[in-house]
């Protein structure tokens, strides 16, 4: 392994994260629900905007509540709390937030319909939504090499282990359909073709994607033999997409953005 500092989603998105930031434009009055906050580094950000507002990180992960908890209180944010909730059923205050923002957290509802109506509900009339959400996988250089070096053929965008897609809100013309029958309106889409970054080296990025589920499932299902070719195609590809700075792929994702109605 890498001495280097190890590879989170936080580094995997460096280039996301700051487009996502120029995006959401949060004023210094906002308050502002980021769903699917994972560890909260955008809800740290977006507190440290809204100084005379607040910020409330949601997450399924207690663990990542707990951890984005500890960030919160060493950088001794006030207006910042975390909940560890399902944004698709969480009892928000009604008409209480000006934004709704998420980075990747959007993707995974169970019923994106109810999901989407229990955010409207919880924002004001004149809120916004600002999210990135994945492009479609064939437009993801990272998960098309890696699902090619470990030779998965099913067509599906799911995980191998039957996850719910990642690319689930990469159709505009749906998302559209889906977010104004919860009662959004002024649904933009914004291309967004930055890289994703695995690790400093190639051993950083190989345990990195180890916890990829379709990587994990994959070698668990192959015989020790198969298992070790998996890994040597998927050393052969990181190492194609090495640099100076690292190991990058190329990625496409959406910010979609959506007014109250």
């Amino acid at each position: 392994m890498s001495t280097a500092t190890r590879t989170d989603f936080d580094a995997e998105l460096r280039r996301h994260n700051e487009v996502l930031r120029r995006a959401c434009g949060i004023q210094s009055g906002e308050h502002v629900l980021d769903i699917g906050c994972g560890t909260g580094q955008t809800t740290r950000q977006a507190a440290r905007k809204a100084r005379a507002g607040s910020a409330l990180g949601v997450d399924l992960s207690a663990p990542s509540i707990e951890h984005a908890r500890q960030l919160a209180s060493a950088e001794k944010l006030r207006n910042i709390t975390f909940e560890h909730a399902d944004a698709q059923t969480h009892p928000f205050p009604q008409d209480h937030f000006d934004l709704a923002i998420s980075r990747f957290g959007t993707m995974f509802f169970a019923d994106p319909a109810a999901a989407f109506a229990n955010i409207r509900r919880a924002l004001r009339p004149a809120g916004r939504l600002v999210m990135m959400v994945w492009q479609a996988r064939d437009h993801n250089e990272w998960i098309v090499a890696i699902r090619r070096a470990l030779e998965i053929t099913d067509a599906s965008g799911a995980d191998a282990a039957g996850e719910l897609n990642p690319f689930s809100l990469a159709d505009p013309p749906a998302v559209t359909e889906l977010l104004e029958a919860a009662g959004f309106a002024e649904v933009t889409f914004t291309d967004v073709h930055e890289p994703v970054y695995y690790g400093a080296d190639i051993a950083a990025a190989l345990a990195w994607i180890h916890g990829f589920t379709c990587t994990s499932e994959t070698l668990k299902r192959l015989d020790h033999a198969a298992a070790e070719r998996a890994v040597t195609r998927l050393r052969t590809t990181l190492a194609a997409h090495t640099r100076e700075d690292g190991v990058w792929f190329d990625s496409r994702a959406w910010i979609v953005t959506a007014r109250c109605r």
